[in-house]
């Protein structure tokens, strides 16, 4: 009975021992302590890049959103006049009241676009006397092939949807919709890659990693609700604030977790050995 408990001279009642050592390996996560100083650069490199990106952008929401309501600053109020218009507001009126008339070269330039936007914005006096100007000091950002997120002020098709007092076009909120949710994704994954390595509780961590894709989406959607229900500009405000908080703690504990905290013990790893004996 004992020869059937050995064959080629291996004790088969180690095997579930082996069967655990296994299984306990293949249940280990990684985490920093675990990854070598060069992913930490490599890393690190890619979070900062990142911040001072998201920074920028918000620069340009700021200089693209802010003086809708002829009033510095942004304020929820300019957000509805993007997305929903506002009567006796147009978009291009706005920008030429606000951020944007720094831009002209000639003062003058200014009264020319309001005067035309007063009788109706016509497509003949757009080509006398507008294009000129457009071409000359705006199309060097309203240009699809440099910003698709703007408006184009290449045509006179593309200036006609800026000079109507019903806010952003729904084509328009289609393209830089998708252009959004397929850009922002990609860094959201990324970021969440690496905030993954973090040492925490294991809740807290998936309820954080989902929070900014949620937001994105609440904020993507609430930009075609806010078209025809302005009181919903405050949750456009809202989840996108709610995704750059979020976004940003992960990059602050991904730093500070993979640079700061001390390093734990390692781990003691269980050696199993076999007994060989001869039948």
């Amino acid at each position: 009975m004992g020869e059937s408990n050995y064959r080629c001279g291996k004790d088969r009642r180690v095997a579930p021992l082996d069967r655990r050592i296994t299984d306990d390996s293949s249940t280990h996560f990684r985490r920093f302590k675990n990854i070598s100083v060069s992913e930490k650069i490599l890393n690190t490199c890619l979070l900062v890049v990142i911040g001072i990106g998201y920074l920028v952008a918000l620069a340009n929401l700021y200089y693209t959103h802010q003086g809708h309501d002829g009033k510095p600053g942004i304020s929820v109020h300019d957000v509805m006049i993007n997305y929903h218009g506002e009567p006796g507001h147009t978009r291009l009126g706005a920008a030429i009241n606000g951020p944007m008339e720094g831009n002209l070269k000639y003062k003058s330039d200014k009264n020319v676009i309001l005067k035309w936007i007063q009788i109706g914005a016509p497509e003949e006096e757009y080509n006398d006397h507008v294009a000129t100007i457009l071409n000359r000091d705006c199309i060097i950002c309203h240009a699809p092939e440099i910003n698709p997120s703007l408006p184009n002020l290449t045509n006179y098709e593309g200036v006609s949807e800026v000079t109507q007092a019903g806010g952003v076009s729904l084509p328009s909120l289609i393209r830089v919709s998708h252009i959004h949710l397929f850009g922002i994704a990609f860094i959201l994954f990324f970021i969440g890659r690496i905030f993954l390595l973090c040492d925490m509780n294991v809740i807290v961590k998936r309820v954080v990693v989902v929070i900014p894709f949620a937001a994105m989406l609440i904020d993507v959607m609430s930009w075609f609700i806010t078209k025809s229900l302005p009181s919903f500009a405050y949750v456009v405000v809202a989840s996108g604030a709610l995704m750059g908080v979020s976004m940003g703690m992960q990059i602050l504990i991904s730093l500070y977790q993979m640079w700061r905290q001390p390093k734990e013990e390692a781990e003691v790893s269980i050696q199993a050995t076999t007994q060989e004996t001869t039948v």
